[in-house]
């Protein structure tokens, strides 16, 4: 049996090698690899694609194992795992406890705020512009967790549509 998996890394020393350690020993076989440096996301992470082959079970393990590592597979079989979701909020964020904006929308599960970027505009109001990676079949929960928090918050929301 072989798949074929899109793993995203972080872009330093020795992650290449600690992702491909699994493969051979939990079983599997390496079959391709392509590692593109120069695609960084924002969070400075490349995408390196593994075409891995061997036992179903053995191919299982190794999966589970990149994720026991913190390993985010995005992709598996031409199948896209985790998707992009963009907000901005608009109004006073920062007086209204930022990290517990952060936290909140974090905490649902398989969702992680993967970029934050604010523009304050000294006591006037800020703009925040958010990147959010979470499962598929999440984004519905992602927005009513954010409408939530800007209703509490009385901060204007723009999602993506």
């Amino acid at each position: 049996m072989r798949i074929n998996l899109v793993l995203e890394l972080m872009d330093t020393p020795g992650q290449l090698l600690k992702a491909l350690e699994p493969v051979s020993s939990l079983g599997a076989n390496l079959v391709t690899v392509i590692h593109k440096r120069d695609y960084k996301n924002k969070k400075g992470n490349v995408p390196v694609q593994l075409t891995i082959e061997g036992e179903h079970e053995d191919l299982k393990k190794v999966v589970n194992r990149f994720e026991e590592l913190g390993f985010s597979i995005i992709e598996m079989d031409s199948v896209v795992l985790k998707e992009r979701i963009t907000t901005i909020f608009h109004g006073h964020i920062v007086d209204q406890d930022l990290r517990d904006t952060v936290d909140r929308i974090n905490e649902l599960e398989d969702v992680d705020i993967v970029a934050f970027d604010i523009k304050l505009n000294g006591e006037e109001k800020s703009t925040a512009l958010i990147n959010i990676e979470a499962g598929i079949g999440r984004k519905h929960a992602v927005f009513d967790k954010i409408a939530e928090i800007a209703e509490e918050k009385d901060l204007l929301v723009i999602n993506e549509v």
